[in-house]
């Protein structure tokens, strides 16, 4: 394992022991539930838009450490950016953790996502590490459910 993968797997440890933004955000008024049936990923999504804008985000649930890790980074990344932000964001970790293996990612551009670019590697945790974004937009767009089959 070179350097860079061995600091990505420290942050996705991290995250998973201790996740940022976990728990209700009673404030909420945009919300969603995502399940991975195939990993058994459980997790709520909890957003506060105000004028445009994600004032707050959290995250309760349970799962895998790439999942657990996904989400809490996914809601250090989205607090305080615009739904059209948060869009291209989504947009950015799915071309991330999908992209052929041949693709260069620019890693430097993608901040605290460039850690799931190894995902890729692995097409089975491609549904995990994107459970929560995939929750995340479907709170956006009013859907009470998300799911990654």
């Amino acid at each position: 394992m070179n350097e860079i993968q061995s600091l990505y797997q420290q942050v996705i440890l991290d995250h998973n022991k201790n996740p940022r933004n976990y728990g209700p955000l009673l404030s909420a008024n945009h919300s969603a539930d995502g399940m991975n049936p195939l990993c058994g990923d459980d997790i709520t999504v909890h957003l506060l838009i105000e004028n445009n804008t994600i004032k707050e985000i959290s995250f309760e649930g349970s799962g895998c450490a790439i999942a657990k890790s996904s989400a809490s980074i996914m809601t250090t990344v989205l607090k305080g950016k615009t739904i059209e932000q948060a869009e291209q964001l989504f947009n950015d970790f799915h071309f991330v953790v999908t992209a052929p293996m041949e693709a260069d990612l620019h890693e430097e551009s993608l901040g605290k996502m460039a850690v799931f670019t190894g995902i890729r590697e692995f097409p089975a945790r491609v549904k995990c590490a994107s459970l929560a974004w995939h929750t995340m937009q479907s709170a956006l767009h009013g859907k009470q459910i998300a799911t990654t089959e």
